[in-house]
């Protein structure tokens, strides 16, 4: 699912994730500030630069201002393509064998992959050397942590591998509302191996979360037997699928944050290290589960335009989350959550014709969107007064 300059992360590969990072896509996601880091646990690429938020001038306010509906429109695209891209690959006619889904995670990371050593080259100034040389320092010299990395690169690509199953069972809506779970996974694991507090509202927050997740589940009356039976089998699949990920996003982003706030590596360093092993993480998957498929038919059987847009949405959406979540409070990434997920359902709905919304799904998405504004709120400490 990327790494902050401050050492304190997300995920560089994902989904994600935001995501993601995305969905985003649970990959990648890598490393980022604490001040940016998101507290849902999804992931997204992180870049020099893109760190703390500065105080703007009273002349810099428009600009300020357009970049944070900039970042609205970013975030939402991000958060809503890859989900819906991903179903319609998933579900589309294709005349012959359809694509491997652990052949697209291991496109994604080899993007990644490449996308690191050309970006890693330049901050070396394109000098092959000084290149080799950061590679023994980081890496060669550091042994134990390097391997470190390979913890929360490998739940990477496992959550990454989930998320192609969830969303060849579950509809994009239905998948967008129970994958807030993840926030929950992350404050468990946060309060566990961090040992940070959270606030009430917190506690509250992920109580609606909980609810709002088991009304989306509840099952519409209109199917026959049947196909109740059939729906509910791969629902069920769907849900187990998605509740997996949620666990593997959010222990892996609190291990890689703790990792990072131990070290002083740099971030494309980091994001390489990442990268490396989950290209590994990637292959053994594709050798597991459609080992005889890829022999019989090759590794792209079955790719199509839409395939391969996945394949760069997933590599490369957390890059562009960077560029713009430092514009992007909470209250603005809760809008972008809430209206994701509103034109998830709509476009399942009206164009993909694989979800009919039910008074359920609308009261537990409800439950879900308030919940996300309330774990993000965080309450004005009271100014201190100066005597004179």
């Amino acid at each position: 699912m990327q790494i902050r300059s401050e050492h304190v992360p997300d995920p560089c590969l994902s989904m994600e994730t935001a995501s993601t990072c995305s969905a985003g896509c649970g990959t990648p996601e890598s490393l980022v500030p604490e001040d940016s880091m998101k507290k849902d646990g999804s992931t997204a690429l992180l870049i020099p630069g893109a760190g703390s938020p500065v105080k703007a001038a009273p002349k810099e306010m428009t600009a300020s201002n357009s970049y944070k509906t900039l970042s609205l429109v970013v975030l939402i695209v991000q958060t809503t393509a890859l989900v819906l891209v991903l179903r319609f690959s998933r579900t589309q006619k294709v005349e012959g064998p359809k694509y491997l889904s652990s052949t697209a995670v291991l496109m994604a990371e080899a993007v990644k992959v490449v996308t690191c050593f050309v970006v890693l080259f330049k901050e070396c100034n394109f000098r092959f050397p000084v290149l080799i040389n950061a590679i023994d320092r980081d890496v060669i010299q550091r042994p134990m942590d390097f391997l470190k990395m390979s913890v929360p690169a490998v739940l990477y690509v496992v959550q990454n591998n989930l998320l192609f199953l969830a969303l060849s069972k579950l509809d994009a809506a239905t998948y967008q509302v129970t994958y807030q779970l993840k926030i929950l996974t992350t404050a468990f694991f946060t309060v566990v191996i961090m040992q940070r507090t959270l606030l009430k509202t917190q506690w509250v927050a992920l109580l609606l979360l909980t609810g709002g997740v088991a009304l989306v589940q509840m099952p519409s009356g209109d199917s026959s037997k049947a196909e109740v039976a059939h729906n509910s089998s791969e629902h069920f699949v769907g849900l187990i699928a998605v509740i997996a990920a949620c666990l593997t996003s959010g222990f892996a982003g609190v291990f890689l944050e703790k990792i990072l706030k131990q070290g002083s590596i740099g971030l494309w360093m980091r994001n390489l290290q990442l990268a490396f092993f989950s290209i590994f993480g990637a292959l053994f998957m594709c050798w597991a589960y459609d080992g005889e498929a890829i022999g019989h038919g090759g590794l792209l059987q079955g790719y199509n335009g839409s395939v391969w847009t996945v394949v760069m949405l997933q590599a490369y959406g957390g890059l562009v989350i960077a560029l713009v979540v430092k514009y992007a409070d909470n209250i603005l990434k809760g809008f972008a959550v809430s209206l994701s997920i509103i034109l998830s359902s709509f476009v399942s709905w009206f164009f993909l014709g694989d979800f009919t919304p039910t008074l359920a799904f609308v009261a537990g998405g409800g439950l879900v969107i308030g919940s996300t504004f309330l774990y993000g709120y965080e309450p004005k400490k009271p100014s201190a007064v100066h005597s004179s």
